[in-house]
């Protein structure tokens, strides 16, 4: 049976040790326990978290985890789903505050940018990456799930989405979870779609990456794939 976290000495407590030692002397489970707080019966906050960890693939697969998806697991449900989600958000925005957000002026940006959160991912996933003026990215917003490229491309969705975040610029990512990284006729399409729509309410369209693995290609007409 596993020990409670309040059961180890103080010394092993990983809200002991992130006060004493810091946050960068403990490990990704013991940071996850701190936030979760408690565990359930027979299992610690502690094995929780590792056990979280790996079911989602890794930090980054967690990270990119659904609200509903994390509350479905036992012990852990809707607040503590909430507290994960927001941890992890918070961090983001952190990372993309004015001075220290990445300028995304080309393919191979929003690649660097976006391949982490498509970690682990079964299904296609569509996300935009907001912008400022000047490129750098403000906000990452998944807008659809599902087989994107066989419904209509969520237009209108996306433009709010780069409104909402008092965007001027964007870029669109998808994955292919095939593993093969060319654009069909349909991402092409939904491209022309996008640059069109675009231009109309006054955004800058960057790029529509598609991603599957490690790969990349891009489905717009002003950049080249890569990998």
């Amino acid at each position: 049976m596993s020990v409670p976290i309040t059961k180890l000495p103080s010394g092993q407590r990983p809200r002991e040790r992130l006060l004493t030692l810091g946050p960068h002397a403990l490990s990704d489970s013991e940071l996850l326990a701190v936030l979760l707080r408690q565990g359930r019966r027979g299992e610690s906050a502690l094995d929780m978290a590792a056990e979280l960890i790996v079911e989602h693939g890794g930090v980054a697969g967690l990270a990119a985890a659904r609200p509903e998806e994390l509350s479905r697991r036992a012990g852990v449900g809707a607040a503590k789903a909430a507290a994960i989600i927001a941890a992890f958000h918070l961090g983001t925005r952190a990372r993309n505050s004015p001075e220290t957000a990445p300028r995304l002026d080309g393919a191979a940006d929003i690649v660097r940018v976006a391949l982490p959160l498509f970690a682990g991912a079964r299904v296609e996933r569509l996300l935009v990456l907001v912008c400022d003026a000047q490129n750098r990215l403000r906000h990452k917003v998944f807008v659809a799930e599902g087989a994107i490229d066989q419904v209509a491309v969520p237009v209108r969705e996306i433009l709010n989405a780069v409104l909402r975040h008092d965007g001027r610029a964007f870029a669109v990512v998808h994955n292919h979870p095939s593993g093969d990284p060319v654009p069909s006729f349909d991402d092409r399409r939904a491209t022309t779609l996008l640059i069109e729509s675009a231009r109309t309410v006054g955004l800058r369209f960057l790029d529509h990456v598609v991603i599957a693995g490690d790969g990349w290609d891009s489905a717009a007409p002003l950049y080249r794939s890569g990998a």
